[in-house]
């Protein structure tokens, strides 16, 4: 492709050299540059791309793209190489990317769901509903990337950076895929990774607290200016105006075509007539133009909240009634929220709370509906903030009616030191519980004392199917360990 084509909408750039250039590949990074490839220097939080600028060219670069403000003089530039000049160079990354690529998400229909909680879970309730409508889906998220029902791999943040976000979806075009659902994270649109993608629906779960930080947001109003950038990218959205931040959506953007979802205030599609049990909740619901009773195996008033988003994207795509309830009831959201069936019937949750406020949520979420005691089992990881360790033993000792205080990725550090942590804040409640450093021992011995009325949540792992010791990740699926352990104990049983 010809580099001039590879610039389009793009504006104000300045340019230098050939722009009829033939272009072999894009890439920001210099190590990965061939023979012919555009260079395109990002300014990162700690590595200055500009930086390699020489690297690049050694490697093969015909054509570089830097930021304005660069100091051309201070590089060795040969003559031959055409430069072009951008005022942001994250964004002409994302732009460029796309042109590259054939700007593959004008060739499916692409949802973006964006919110501090529940994007997960709604991205996967989506996918459940379309497959189930026979649509070929490509999903990218938090936990992994699918095309068409396979993993493709597990990923390393939320919304991948642009270049390979249009790498991913030249290949979902590839495969025929017909819609994409994708979490879209405030970062990523701060960052333009998500320039050059055409949405077709945008989704607003809610708004709280949440990554304010020297390299993510200065401030809340910030966080949520970023995440209105998609409303700017799409006039066709959905918004829980439950969420105080999300009712102002409607109005802040007065020529979309927004649906509105909730469950207290007056909404489009309102959940009514709410039952949550310790495995499921279900709920009255409007579809189409009759009255549903609608069930989903993931407990908590949150989960009513993403069933509504997640019937909203459905009804677009004009799903029956029918199949809406049938993907909705077996979904399974991994390390979310997850239910593992067993043999003992007993409530066994698996959830990713891994923070003091993710573990407050959960706890409090399930204490809410469970009649029974609230079994807690969780650690902390190793080489990652200290500090909340005690507070997390506090707010599961407050909340919790029993914890077993366990080891959870130790990665470099002694998981005695760990546990011992965590408990210092446990002694500041009245809160029951038992140290048991052992993992699978202490999931064990918390499936025992439980019973069908009870709960056992197990924090902190979630969608991880390792467990990280010194540097090396050792196979650890709980949904595996419940499984086995399950067994165990039934045999157990049958021998005394």
């Amino acid at each position: 492709m010809k580099l001039k084509e590879i610039l389009v909408g793009l504006e104000g750039l300045k340019a230098k050299g050939n722009l009829d250039l033939e272009i072999n590949g894009v890439e920001k990074n210099s190590k990965e540059v061939k023979e012919g490839y555009l260079f395109v220097a990002i300014k990162g939080f700690s590595v200055d791309g500009h930086e390699f600028i020489e690297s690049a060219i050694e490697n093969g670069a015909t054509a570089i793209l830097v930021e304005e403000g660069c100091d051309l003089k201070a590089h060795k530039i040969p003559e031959e190489i055409t430069i072009v000049m951008a005022k942001d160079t994250r964004e002409a990354l994302a732009i460029c990317s796309s042109n590259f690529y054939g700007n593959p998400s004008n060739k499916f229909k692409l949802i973006g769901v964006t919110g501090t909680k529940g994007k997960t879970t709604t991205t996967f309730m989506i996918k459940e509903i379309l497959e189930k409508a026979e649509k070929k889906v490509g999903l990218i998220g938090t936990i992994a990337t699918y095309i068409n029902g396979k993993k493709l791999k597990d990923s390393d943040r939320t919304t991948p950076e642009s270049l390979e976000l249009q790498q991913i979806f030249a290949q979902m075009v590839k495969e025929g895929v017909e819609v994409v659902v994708m979490e879209v994270s405030s970062q990523s649109l701060k960052l333009h990774r998500v320039d050059g993608c055409n949405f077709d629906i945008v989704l607003f779960t809610n708004f709280s607290e949440d990554h304010i930080s020297p390299n993510e947001h200065p401030d809340m109003q910030d966080y949520f200016n970023s995440k209105l950038k998609l409303f700017k990218m799409c006039k066709n959205g959905i918004v829980n105006v439950d969420d105080l931040h999300g009712a102002k959506i409607p109005g802040l953007f007065p020529e979309n075509n927004i649906t509105t979802y909730g469950i207290d205030n007056f909404a489009n599609v309102l959940a009514k007539d709410i039952t949550i049990t310790n495995s499921y909740v279900d709920f009255k619901v409007k579809i189409t133009d009759r009255n549903e009773r609608v069930k989903t195996g993931i407990p908590g008033r949150f989960s009513v909240y993403n069933s509504l988003a997640a019937i909203c994207v459905a009804q677009k795509f004009g799903v029956s009634p029918e199949i809406i309830k049938e993907a909705l009831e077996i979904v399974r959201v991994p390390g979310r929220s997850e239910l593992v069936d067993n043999k003992l019937e007993i409530p066994i949750m698996i959830d990713y709370a891994h923070s003091p406020e993710s573990l407050q949520s959960i706890l409090q979420a399930v204490k809410s509906y469970t009649r029974g005691k609230v079994i807690s089992v969780f650690g902390c990881g190793g080489d990652r903030d200290t500090s909340k360790r005690a507070i997390m033993g506090e707010i599961s000792g407050r909340i919790a009616d029993y914890t077993f205080i366990t080891s959870d990725n130790p990665r470099t550090e002694e998981p005695q030191k760990i546990v011992d942590q965590i408990e210092e804040g446990m002694k500041k409640t009245k809160g029951r519980y038992t140290v048991i450093v052992d993992r699978t021992e202490a999931i064990k011995q918390a499936i025992k004392m439980a019973t069908k009325r009870d709960i056992v949540v197990l924090a902190g792992k979630g969608h991880e199917p390792y467990q990280e010791i010194n540097g090396v990740k050792h196979p650890f699926d709980e949904r595996v360990i419940v499984k086995e352990l399950v067994e165990e104990i039934e045999k157990e049983k049958k021998t005394k």
